[in-house]
């Protein structure tokens, strides 16, 4: 094989490798000029029919409104709240935004979607915490709470926050047309939380754990005083008490409940406890229980 001398490059080389694109560029631009404009059309997106560009005018809002409106009137509320959710992606910061937010969170609710009508109320509030319509919203996001409180057995999560939106509610808008409604709501979803703890203080109870168990009865008194619990509470804590050795509070907890349900069949039972003891109701000052008692105001 030849050896091949690799000398300097000459000064018109690159003038000669550029020779053939310019050719090239040359026969491109003959070939373009020749041919017809259904060629250009071939490679132009757009340059048929087939690839027209429309474009769509927006509808308008109150057009949108109605039509929401108007799902809800033939039952099919979950379609509704898509339109007004729609509203307000189409015109945001705007009093129509307000409405649409407004009426989805109504309408998700009226659909049975829950956890969506709280997320909706939630921006609502954040966003118009001004707005006339605050209370109305705040109802419908403690009722939504509400509606999703499991049975006893269950947590009670959502019976806690239906709790707090319902007190909320009383507190922030006293005069409200929907006052009277979370009232009894709040004594309902406090009734439901005390059945819970009696629940878990009983199961401790029956295992001897007197120490959790008492906890959770405290936690009846302290919190729920006012409910059907209250007598059942104080008659376990005599039971715990007992178990534990510590008279005084047991006497204490019958003292309480003979003083304020006397014809209890709770107090019966506790009085004939303490009886078996060679005890009777006594109510000890210093006991966490008497100051519980008289100085928890009832909501």
């Amino acid at each position: 094989m030849n050896d091949v001398e690799f000398g300097p490059i000459q000064p018109d080389a690159g003038r000669r490798l550029a020779r053939p694109w310019a050719a090239g560029a040359a026969l491109i631009a003959i070939a373009f000029a020749g041919s017809s404009c259904s060629m250009i059309d071939q490679f132009n997106p757009f340059g048929s029919e087939k690839y027209k560009m429309e474009v769509t005018p927006d509808t308008p809002a109150s057009k949108t409104y109605d039509q929401g409106l108007q799902k809800l009137a033939n039952g099919a509320p979950g379609e509704a709240a898509k339109k007004f959710t729609d509203l307000g992606k189409q015109y945001p910061s705007s009093d129509w935004a307000q409405k649409g937010q407004l009426m989805t969170t109504y309408a998700n609710y009226q659909a049975g979607d829950y956890t969506s009508a709280v997320t909706s109320a939630e921006r609502y509030l954040k966003d118009y915490p001004n707005s006339p319509d605050a209370p109305y919203v705040l109802y419908l996001q403690a009722n939504a709470y509400y509606m999703q409180i499991p049975d006893i057995s269950r947590d009670q999560e959502n019976a806690g926050k239906a709790l707090a939106a319902f007190q909320s509610l009383v507190q922030k808008y006293p005069t409200s047309e929907y006052v009277e409604d979370a009232k009894y709501k709040i004594d309902v979803t406090q009734d439901q939380l005390a059945g819970k703890e009696m629940s878990i203080g009983r199961f401790y109870l029956n295992r001897r754990n007197y120490t959790a168990a008492i906890n959770r009865f405290r936690n009846v008194l302290q919190y729920y005083q006012t409910t059907r619990h209250a007598e059942e509470a104080l008659y376990r804590l005599v039971e715990a008490y007992l178990g534990l050795g510590i008279t005084d509070e047991a006497q204490t907890a019958a003292a309480v409940l003979g003083h304020n349900f006397p014809d209890s069949q709770w107090y019966q039972d506790a009085y004939n406890l303490l009886k078996g003891k060679g005890l009777s109701p006594h109510e000890f000052g210093q006991s966490w229980i008497s100051q519980i008692w008289h100085t928890v105001v009832p909501s």
